[in-house]
Formats: structure tokens, sequence, C-alpha cells
């Protein structure tokens, strides 16, 4: 069975967004400000659990329509690296 972490999107308070994500196994929490080190965060963490985990996404209320964009084109893109890395293999 999968671990379980939470990506919740919010706004950083100086006028961008960034993705708290939480390990529901033992509660650690990681501030990540750009996609790339939300990537690194999962894989760290992910390690803990052989990679065997599900992210969940939730956004607080306050989040721009604009911010919430950014980090959909950011997912996006990363999981179009991802699938044309595996499709090189």
């Amino acid at each position: 069975m999968a671990a379980i972490f939470t990506s919740n999107i919010e706004e950083n308070g100086i006028g961008g967004w960034r993705i708290r994500l939480t390990d529901t196994v033992d509660g650690r929490e990681e501030l990540c400000g750009s996609m790339e080190e939300f990537v690194q965060k999962i894989e760290e963490l992910g390690a803990d659990y052989g990679g065997d985990i599900e992210v969940k996404w939730s956004k607080d209320d306050n989040v721009t329509p604009e911010h919430f964009a950014q980090v959909q084109q950011a997912i996006s893109k990363y999981d179009m690296q991802e699938k044309s890395e595996k499709d090189e293999f």
C-alpha cells in the first residue's frame, strides 16, 4: 500500500505560491517554492517508502487563479518530461 502525501497549494504571502508537502505517515512537512524543489522533496521523502507513494492535491481558497494555473502548468511540464524520459528507455 502506497504512503499518502498531501500537496496543498498556498499563497506564500509575498506575491507568489508555494506547495506544502506533508507525509501523512509521520507528519513531516516541507514548503516548496518551485516545482523543482517539490520534485526534489517528493523524491527524498518518497525514498523512505521505496518510491511507493500517492500524492493527493488540494489548494487553499485564497489561491489566485493565476497562481493555480502556474502550478498546473508546472505539474504538466514535469509530467511530460517524465513521460518523455520513460519513453526513451
